[in-house]
């Protein structure tokens, strides 16, 4: 794969309080989101032209798939290549406990297997529970900014309203990291399209 702006890695949660429905919008607008214009746009606007993105699925201790390997985008056919892909994933994990911290540690692994360089690295996580099974996600998270990776987060307060501050604290983390938070999975789409074209953005966001 050649060399890319941004390696991007979404992180979704996929565990027992995502129900079937819930999952479908979650997915649903992550695809929608790389069909947009100025998603793309951001994708592609780097020196480089293009960035790379691959998902992850996440549940319970040792319950993580690769959904969506590294695909590249740099125009209009990769972007919808990879919104098909998103919008064709199936559920690979069952739905368990909220194992945050393995969920990053599958998406940091997936990360350190981008087959080309990248000028930034960032695992974006969305869910909409703290951590309450497997290893903590602060020292992931730490370990993460440690090997230069920046890690962001979607915080879905439908069911948690606190969980953008457990987020801040025990998620994020590296150079411009930042959490946002939707009202709840119909709010979804919206909150993940903005945040995409920040994240692609990165350094020539304001």
């Amino acid at each position: 794969m050649r060399d890319v702006d941004i390696a991007l890695c979404l992180a979704v949660d996929a565990s027992s309080s995502v129900d079937h429905d819930e999952f479908g919008l979650m997915m649903g607008g992550l695809a929608a989101a790389f069909r947009d214009p100025e998603v793309r746009a951001a994708a592609t606007g780097g020196p480089r032209g293009a960035a790379a993105v691959a998902a992850v699925l996440w549940s319970g201790p040792g319950a993580q798939a690769v959904a969506v390997p590294w695909t590249l985008v740099d125009g209009e056919e990769g972007a919808a290549a990879l919104a098909d892909a998103v919008d064709d994933a199936p559920r690979l994990v069952a739905a368990g406990a909220t194992a945050l911290g393995e969920g990053l540690t599958a998406a940091l692994r997936l990360l350190a297997e981008f087959p080309g360089l990248a000028s930034r690295q960032v695992v974006d996580v969305s869910g909409d529970g703290a951590g309450n099974a497997g290893i903590p996600s602060g020292p992931v998270r730490d370990a993460a900014v440690g090997a230069g990776v920046t890690v962001n987060g979607l915080a879905v307060v439908n069911e948690e309203p606190d969980l953008p501050a457990h987020y801040a604290t025990e998620v994020i983390g590296g150079p411009g990291a930042f959490v946002m938070e939707c009202a709840d999975y119909a709010a979804f789409a919206e909150a993940i399209r903005r945040k995409l074209v920040r994240e692609l953005r990165g350094a020539l966001t304001a």
